[in-house]
């Protein structure tokens, strides 16, 4: 599994497309059959007790993507805290596994940890 970080806005599908990933291949939904599970903050925001049982599905993908939330002001409502802490924490424990870990800034890609995926001909 190779994980994607970067911001909103940041180019991580573009990045994905690059490498030759159709949108068709793209899910938001954890349990989908797709081979990239895009928008993992979306998941955990949905219920953020659920981040061992998402750390398993994200595992059998071949990429999982995810917009950092963890930078800027700290929200003052606590499930806002409790959302960004548990995404936080679930993006550490994939990058621990991972084979490779890419954030995306500003649409160029850097790598953290591993090769970099290569790209589909």
């Amino acid at each position: 599994m190779v994980l994607i970080l970067g911001g909103l806005g940041a180019g991580k599908k573009r990045y994905l497309r690059s490498l030759g990933f159709t949108d068709a291949q793209l899910s938001n939904d954890p349990d989908a059959d797709a081979p990239v599970l895009v928008d993992l903050e979306a998941a955990v925001r949905t219920d953020p007790a659920s981040s061992e049982t998402l750390f398993g599905k994200c595992l059998k993908k071949a990429f999982v993507v995810c917009r950092e939330v963890g930078s800027g002001v700290i929200p003052m409502d606590p499930n806002e805290r409790a959302w960004r802490e548990a995404t936080g924490r679930l993006c550490c424990a994939l990058a621990k596994e991972a084979t490779a870990v890419v954030r995306v800034v500003s649409g160029i890609p850097v790598v953290l940890k591993g090769e970099p995926p290569c790209i589909s001909d």
